[in-house]
């Protein structure tokens, strides 16, 4: 039987018990402590420093987590991607690494009520236009805006100034797309614990909410059924779904979004009508770097909730469950499968057919599945399978493959971790037919059309674990704009959307980058690697009237001619800002969703470091220079 499980009150309680027991070691350490006495540095040296002192690996080193506050580090090893390392810790061990992986961040609200709006400006008015409701800006996931919605032209791009900065405290990654309705901004400013109601003019806070646990995915927005509030909907790390009133900030209702208890939420969900789509995905390919854990169960799924009230309306499943295969690793762990195949990315509704396309990953234990490395097309009204288009066949990863006796043989797979990690995108080729545009981390683009045929493929670099095109696309009907963000192809690449033909490329770093394979690993010459390694585009990117908005891994914000790549401008936020609410502000890497506009303005969360690129806490909005 499938688990149906909902978040447990025994687990929030536990959650909140050790919850205060960090704070209260916090506030009994003594202020000039040597951080080498500290117990929950021995914890971390033995448990954690061998990813997160390690470069190769690509985790956030040491500096970047002590930026974090208790909740966040707490949530990563109870609830979220770092659930199976912290099951191995005691609870006095787990206290003692979240004391001292937090000692230094700041525990104060003072931010909040610094950077509030005068009270006659705090109304939210939801009158306005919807300018930004899903990730995908559209249901057809193209990532487009016209001047008139964006309040923005092409020309506004190039003559760009800082209107204002919000530093987030207890923050080192900006992940999510927000929404824009009139003049408010609704963000989630997860790590920090909040969503917030921004005055997109001024960045003042119109409502504050402090979130039960920190949020994962990116919003969606509209109205819960017929004669409904209007709310915004957003996943946490829990795998919960929240409805959150969009005029007040209060919370309206908590339902569980999973069909597993061990599966998460990554993708943005979607309102669609009556409903909400939500993408399941699973941290079992992090998980499996624990040698006694029995690798692997979870698979990938899509659930369907009743708008109005959270209510399950069905699950489809990309796999069945697995089952002992009776084998066990080196460590004497069973062995599970089949297992993988989640979906991290926010579903595309194809409206005039009722179809739902998602990408989803690789699988993550033996045997392999046909429905892996794939783009999965269901019906919107039942979850019923139409179709799985396999890219690639054979693809059984996990992160133990780094070292660690949960790493899948080598027979029967060929360990590559190429994910449609990215939205697909629902196109128009130049005779009208449709089209479906999807990225993949192999470094491919893919036309597919609505039966599930190839109709073009196009590779754009060698690919690799964080490579290729990873967050996703964008297109202006005409072209489908990939970034890449592998040393060999790093930059922007705009295809014909009915041929896949490059039509123009804007390639980024040193020639000698290209030489590099980022799926190899390091090569012997580490210095040329760290040289190499953040100059390529990892961030979905925007289209806004004429142009497209990109970030790199280093931080810039760049903008493009969409019809012939000439450079429009190029922007570092990788660089301090005063802030509106006195909190440091310094941008990093600008990676995931980060890059969104409305209301006559081009925002960017500038900081990313949960691959390894440069950390970052600073939600930044751009408007056009006043002319002289």
């Amino acid at each position: 039987m499938r688990a149906k499980t909902v978040w447990a009150a025994g687990a929030v309680a536990a959650l909140s018990a050790l919850a205060g027991l960090a704070a209260t070691a916090f506030a009994q350490a003594p202020a000039g402590r040597a951080e080498q006495a500290h117990p929950g540095r021995a914890v971390y040296e033995r448990a954690c420093a061998a990813c997160h002192d390690n470069p190769d690996t690509k985790s956030p080193p040491l500096a970047a987590l002590q930026t974090l506050g208790a909740d966040a580090v707490l949530a990563s090893l109870t609830v979220g991607k770092m659930k199976e390392q912290g099951s191995l810790l005691k609870a006095p061990e787990l206290q003692a690494v979240v004391d001292y992986l937090s000692a230094g961040a700041r525990r104060d609200e003072a931010w909040i009520a610094k950077a509030a709006c005068p009270a006659d400006k705090r109304v939210v008015d939801l009158s306005g236009p919807e300018t930004w409701t899903r990730f995908g800006v559209d249901y057809a996931g193209s990532r487009r805006l016209d001047a008139k919605r964006a309040g923005l032209t092409t020309a506004d791009l190039g003559r760009l100034e800082v209107a204002w900065a919000l530093g987030l405290p207890q923050t080192n990654s900006l992940r999510s797309a927000p929404v824009i309705v009139g003049s408010t901004l609704f963000y989630s400013a997860s790590q920090a614990g909040y969503l917030l109601a921004l005055d997109t003019q001024t960045g003042c806070i119109k409502w504050s909410l402090k979130t039960p646990r920190p949020m994962r995915t990116s919003m969606t927005y509209g109205q819960l059924g017929r004669g409904g509030p209007k709310a915004l909907i957003v996943g946490d790390v829990a795998g919960q779904v929240l409805a959150v009133d969009a005029r007040s900030g209060q919370l309206l209702w908590s339902a569980e979004g999973r069909h597993d208890p061990e599966a998460v939420l990554t993708g943005a969900p979607v309102l669609w009508r009556d409903r909400i789509i939500v993408p399941v995905s699973a941290m079992d390919v992090a998980r499996a770097g624990n040698p006694k854990f029995p690798c692997c169960k979870v698979h990938g799924a899509v659930v369907a909730l009743n708008a109005k009230d959270g209510a399950r309306l069905w699950v489809a499943h990309t796999m069945p469950d697995a089952k002992p295969t009776g084998g066990r690793n080196a460590a004497g762990a069973d062995l599970w499968g089949p297992s993988g195949a989640p979906v991290w990315s926010s579903p595309t509704i194809n409206e005039r057919r009722r179809v739902i396309y998602v990408g989803t990953g690789q699988n993550t234990s033996h045997p392999a599945t046909a429905t892996s490395d794939a783009i999965w097309s269901l019906d919107a009204m039942k979850g019923a399978t139409r179709w799985f288009f396999q890219a690639l066949s054979n693809d059984v990863w996990n992160m133990a493959c780094s070292r660690g006796a949960n790493c899948p043989a080598a027979v029967g797979s060929v360990r590559k971790d190429f994910d449609f990690g990215s939205q697909a995108i629902v196109a128009r080729d130049a005779r009208g037919k449709e089209i479906v545009v999807a990225g993949q981390k192999s470094g491919d683009v893919w036309g597919i059309d609505a039966s599930g045929r190839e109709v073009w493929r196009r590779n754009l670099s060698p690919g690799s674990p964080l490579g290729g095109v990873h967050w996703g696309l964008a297109s202006d009907g005409t072209r489908v704009f990939a970034p890449i963000a592998d040393p060999t192809g790093a930059g922007m690449h705009a295809l014909d959307v009915s041929t896949g033909q490059v039509i123009w490329q804007r390639l980024l770093g040193d020639p000698s980058c290209r030489t590099l394979r980022a799926g190899d690993g390091p090569p012997p010459d580490r210095a040329a690697f760290a040289k190499c390694r953040n100059i390529g585009m990892s961030a979905t990117p925007l289209v806004i009237d004429g142009a497209v908005v990109a970030g790199t891994l280093d931080g810039k914000l760049m903008i493009f001619a969409a019809e012939d790549g000439r450079e429009i401008a190029t922007v570092d936020t990788a660089r301090t800002f005063e802030t509106l609410n006195g909190v440091p502000g310094k941008g990093g890497s600008i990676d995931s969703h980060s890059i969104f506009a409305g209301d006559g303005l081009l925002f960017v969360g500038s900081g990313y470091a949960q691959f390894g690129a440069p950390a970052g806490n600073v939600l930044v909005a751009y408007r056009p220079k006043s002319a002289d």
